[in-house]
């Protein structure tokens, strides 16, 4: 499968095979859902999603996996180094360095994927050394920038669209910020374990919930109906994001929706899981069946092959359709 994906894609060069291979190796061991719903897209845009998911996991093992006794300075200082390796590798200046960047930078070079995105990413993450909560809903937001609404514009151009980049943007964004909303309600109790919590302050106040509150239900196992309150209304603030994002789905290259489609209903399973679980999400990570996810996934297939053969008949019929916009301006271009 992935000498298929990296032929399909025109990759040659033996040191970015082995570069693009990591990436989905990563994508494969920690990203379970992402990459079962990469798998729905065509065979030559896989490696691009591949290696932006790598590097966003590289950086976020150095921010939590780092090893147990390093300190702040030494992961501000490896984040340093990780983003110095990228800046120059974008700009053509010197080596990669590591496998993750230099399948970062040939994706972002093949699809003009604009550099400030992951300049965005990378103050989040360095953001993650220091800060351990929000005390508001937009200061949450503005992490939420760089962390996860960036991720959604680093894929739009390798997903394509049927409409102006900029029409599909903020859909894009809105989704990765659901995607992540998402993670941070199931990841509440390990969150907690490494001092964060990614809940809004104020969200958390209004329903008389604090640190202390959420440290004793961890370490109690002992639940409080305040609790329960405030994970419904950070449900109800998560599913107003996929509404949000929800539009977008429709502005994607055909052969592109069901595997976005896919990852948005499995995400969103997720939080039909935590609410069947009675919102237990301080003492175990909910988790969507098996069962559930083979169905969604089979769905997605189907869906893959109407639409590879609706674009067959289209080509027989008038000729070569027009390609969707996959590398058009960037939104702030155009914008501008």
């Amino acid at each position: 499968m992935t000498r298929r994906e990296l032929d399909a894609a025109g990759i040659t060069d033996p040191a970015l095979r082995a570069a693009y291979t990591r990436c989905r190796t990563l994508n494969a061991r920690h990203g379970r859902t992402y990459f079962l719903a990469t798998r729905l897209l065509p065979a030559d845009r896989r490696p691009a999603v591949h290696a932006l998911y790598g590097f966003a996991r590289r950086a976020d093992d150095i921010v939590d996996d780092l090893g147990a006794d390093a300190t702040p300075a030494e992961r501000a200082a490896a984040l340093s180094r990780l983003e110095g390796r990228l800046r120059q590798a974008l700009a053509g200046l010197g080596p990669a360095g590591e496998p993750v960047v230099l399948a970062l930078a040939d994706t972002a070079a093949r699809y003009a994927i604009e550099p400030a995105h992951f300049t965005d990413f990378m103050v989040s993450m360095r953001s993650d050394l220091t800060v351990t909560d929000y005390a508001t809903y937009d200061d949450l937001r503005a992490y939420m920038h760089g962390s996860a609404a960036v991720i959604g514009l680093q894929m739009l151009p390798v997903l394509g669209t049927v409409t102006s980049r900029a029409l599909a943007a903020p859909h894009a964004a809105a989704l990765g910020v659901a995607f992540q909303l998402t993670n941070f309600l199931r990841d509440v109790g390990e969150d907690l374990d490494r001092g964060r919590i990614y809940l809004p302050g104020d969200l958390l106040a209004a329903h008389g919930v604090d640190r202390s509150l959420l440290t004793w239900s961890r370490r109690t196992g002992r639940h409080d109906p305040r609790i329960t309150t405030a994970l419904r209304a950070a449900e109800d603030l998560t599913r107003a994001a996929y509404r949000e994002a929800a539009p977008g789905l429709a502005m994607l290259d055909p052969v592109a929706r069901p595997c976005v489609r896919t990852a948005y209903v499995l995400y969103r399973n997720i939080l039909d899981a935590i609410a069947a679980d009675g919102y237990a999400v301080l003492h175990r990570r909910a988790t969507v069946s098996r069962r559930r996810r083979a169905v969604v996934a089979a769905d997605g297939l189907a869906r893959v092959l109407a639409a590879r053969t609706a674009f067959r008949g289209a080509a027989g019929r008038h000729g070569t359709p027009p390609m969707p916009c996959r590398n058009d301006a960037h939104p702030a271009k155009e914008a501008g």
